[in-house]
């Protein structure tokens, strides 16, 4: 037996070599002291300390009666001295956000009671047009604190003092009767906030962070002491000193022309076991136990089990005559099949607009990548909903990305199709469906900046998508397109004759129009279904919170709106 002695040089490569290895299992151990969490924009939680200043801001006018939003200061509402708007992105400006400054400004856990915003001495004939136009058509105002939206509390019962979360925003004004008034229904405007904020302190620092922001509006014709002081006004609808605060018992604010109206607000700070992190809860839950969530997904197991079984069932039943197919010589014995086996042939022939179908084709390709990514996202969340206009915007980068794979896509199949003009097909990928919908959305936003609604998108936003669209997505679209044809043709599991088989007439029965409505009718039973229930208990939802029904109390009797159902209101003793 022979032993080869080992060089000292050799041991001192192979020490290093072991330690290099070492290194790369230990490099990311070395760098753990100096990493640091991260929040995504918009979503990092803020301490404040007692007395701190809270800001709040203002957002668009939302309805459930139309899909226009507004801006907040449309509306002859109190201005601040300079307004100032917050930094949107993109999925903002689409959304129609317009967040902004206002008057209202609290101190941490310091309570105010009777605050005076401001006083309009004469209410203007266009103010009074816009404020009825608003309460007629439902519009909410949406506020935003710690970039928390407010909600607006319902009562649980009877008792109007319990309350709990309702929904998002408060209603700009009512419109109905109360005792002893004539001429029918007129326009009330709530002009008193009683704001309600919910704070979780940190037993170690000492600090606290807001995890709820809660209002509940009161329209009252505000009495003061004679002459007006702006700096002090005394009100005497509304006094700290002689303990009269704002009740549904006193005369509401009616909106008319030269109408006088003060607007005030009230906030109360109250400590909560709710964390910071779970504070969006209460805005994603929905209260309604009448979804059938489990209805609808067992219709979804339901058909995904059919539609496996049946497709297992084809490929064991074809798998054998494929292979069959294959190795067929001549067409006497192709012949000797009878019924659908003879259609074998004919199945993979490209169809009479087979360009348009691979259009289709990468448009869908593009869609289903956004989907899936946005939805990975959403699941990590990187897509929180405090992070506004977040999930617009990567729904949009998304797609602009996603054109890589539509031209790829598209390429792939024109190819098999025998396509020799791989250009025109991209281009057509890049322009059909963007132009249409571009088109669409410009014409939309023609008419909608003559609303003069905050939903309009500015022509700076329209130039950037119109840039995305050019400079982003097109070029990706011709690069996927590219490498697409580059790559060998897909082959067709059977051979196509060269001599398509004619068609027989077929019965009236067979027709294309016929067999769709009776082919559809199955699936549209489940679907309708299903969705009744979600719009029944959503609408219901909506009904349940003040949201969608207003209840107010105007000298002991209750003003119900519903908006989902048609407009009807009644007076409840």
């Amino acid at each position: 037996m022979v032993t080869r002695a080992i060089a000292p040089w050799q041991l001192a490569m192979a020490f290093r070599i072991h330690l290099i290895r070492s290194l790369y299992f230990l490099a990311p151990l070395l760098v753990l002291p100096f990493a640091q969490a991260f929040y995504l924009p918009g979503v990092a939680p803020q301490d404040f300390a007692q007395g701190a200043e809270l800001q709040v801001k203002v957002n668009k006018l939302t309805s459930t009666k139309t899909q226009l939003p507004y801006e907040f200061y449309s509306l002859a509402y109190c201005r601040p001295d300079d307004i100032i708007n917050s930094a949107e992105n993109l999925g903002e400006v689409l959304r129609g956000d317009r967040i902004e400054n206002s008057k209202y400004v609290f101190r941490m856990k310091e309570d105010k009671l009777c605050s005076v915003i401001c006083k309009i001495d004469k209410l203007s004939e266009k103010a009074t047009k816009d404020f009825k136009e608003k309460i007629e058509e439902g519009y909410r105002v949406n506020m935003i604190l710690d970039n928390l939206p407010v909600a607006m509390s319902k009562p649980t019962s009877s008792v109007a003092s319990t309350h709990e979360r309702g929904w998002r925003g408060f209603p700009v004004g009512f419109k109905g009767t109360y005792a002893d008034q004539t001429g029918g229904e007129k326009f009330f405007l709530n002009n008193h906030l009683v704001f309600t904020i919910l704070y979780h302190k940190d037993p170690e620092t000492l600090m606290s962070r807001i995890v709820g922001f809660e209002v509940t509006p009161f329209s009252v014709k505000h009495q003061y002491e004679a002459p007006w002081n702006k700096d002090r006004p005394r009100l005497l609808t509304c006094n700290p000193d002689s303990k009269t605060y704002v009740n549904p018992t006193q005369p509401p604010q009616e909106v008319n022309v030269d109408e006088e109206i003060i607007f005030s607000y009230d906030v109360e700070f109250k400590s909560s076991l709710v964390k910071w992190a779970s504070r969006w809860n209460t805005y994603l839950l929905m209260g309604d136990d009448q979804i059938h969530w489990f209805s609808i997904v067992n219709s979804l197991m339901i058909v995904l089990f059919l539609s496996g079984m049946v497709a297992m069932i084809m490929m064991r039943t074809l798998h054998r005559d494929i292979s069959k197919y294959n190795q067929l010589e001549t067409q006497d014995e192709a012949q000797e099949e009878t019924g659908w086996k003879l259609v074998h042939g004919d199945v993979f022939r490209p169809p009479s607009n087979a360009g348009l179908l691979c259009v289709y084709v990468g448009t869908g390709v593009q869609f289903f990548g956004m989907t899936l990514v946005t939805m990975i996202f959403a699941v990590f969340g990187f897509l929180s909903p405090a992070n506004r206009g977040g999930l617009m915007t990567a729904m949009l980068l998304l797609w602009v990305f996603m054109g890589l794979f539509a031209g790829y896509a598209s390429a792939r199949l024109y190819k098999a199709f025998k396509g020799s003009d791989w250009k025109n097909i991209t281009l057509k990928v890049a322009f059909t469906f963007p132009a249409t919908v571009f088109a669409i959305f410009f014409v939309l936003n023609f008419l909608i900046w003559g609303e003069k609604s905050s939903g309009a998108v500015p022509f700076g936003t329209m130039v950037a998508l119109v840039l995305l669209w050019f400079g982003i997505s097109v070029p990706l679209v011709f690069i996927g397109s590219y490498f697409g044809y580059k790559k060998p043709a897909l082959e067709d599991p059977v051979r196509t004759n060269k001599i398509p088989r004619q068609v027989p007439e077929q019965a009236w029965y067979m027709r294309p129009v016929f067999s769709i409505l009776i082919g559809g009718i199955l699936p549209f039973g489940a679907v309708f279904i299903e969705l009744f229930f979600i719009l029944t208990s959503i609408c219901s939802a909506v009904r349940t919170t003040t949201g969608g029904g207003e209840l107010i109390s105007l000298q002991g009797h209750q003003h119900f709106t519903f908006y989902c159902m048609p407009h009807f209101t009644f007076l409840q003793d």
